[in-house]
């Protein structure tokens, strides 16, 4: 199991952002969480990255993380490659075979020596995805992943997906919208800090 959520729980002062949310990412499973602003969703994104504690419940996972934030944290004056390398020796890669791969995936490896202040907000998305997937984590956490994106690699961007599926990887993509739910092979709706009974739908079902 790449992530295992039980009865997380979380609240601002008196407001109470997560009611007990359970769900499990299998190995292997492309999975998404919708709801609307307000919802709790980046509460969610926030635990299950690490970045905060909950005030209750737990979420553990195994093997190693991606984290894809909706802003992405780039530094303007450095190139692509710049990035790239920068967080090789982050992930203590020993190549950037993977990351050049992803370049030629998602169309923008003439990018390359650009600074990220002349990219576009598509283009900077993308980079924003590389970095998260370029050391070949077990676990992909996505945070709207695809916004900014143009239609063409709004579609590459899921065969991308289920490429990491089929390979056994555990992809979560957490979004406002529902549309893409025949993507997926298990979606689960938040509202107001509960998943909804009987939101939940299987790839095949």
């Amino acid at each position: 199991m790449s992530l295992h959520v039980t009865d997380l729980r979380h609240a601002y002062g008196k407001r109470q952002v997560l009611r007990g949310v359970t769900f499990d990412v299998p190995d292997g499973v492309l999975a998404g969480v919708v709801g609307e602003n307000g919802a709790g969703k980046t509460t969610l994104l926030r635990i299950l990255s690490g970045e905060l504690t909950p005030a209750g419940g737990a979420a553990t996972r195994t093997g190693s993380l991606g984290y894809c934030p909706q802003q992405a944290v780039l530094n303007h004056q450095l190139t692509v490659a710049q990035h790239l390398r920068y967080f090789q020796v982050a992930y203590r890669l020993g190549d950037l075979r993977l990351a050049e791969e992803l370049l030629d995936v998602l169309s923008f490896a003439q990018y390359r020596n650009e600074r990220v202040s002349t990219l576009s907000g598509g283009t900077r998305q993308k980079l924003n995805l590389t970095l998260a997937l370029m050391h070949d984590p077990d676990l992909v956490l996505l945070d709207e992943p695809y916004q900014g994106f143009d239609w063409d690699t709004y579609l590459r961007f899921w065969d991308l997906a289920q490429r990491l599926r089929r390979r056994g990887r555990s992809v979560l993509v957490i979004s406002h919208l529902a549309h893409d739910a025949d993507r997926l092979d298990t979606l689960h709706r938040l509202e107001a800090g509960t998943l909804q009974p009987g939101t939940e739908t299987l790839r095949g079902q």
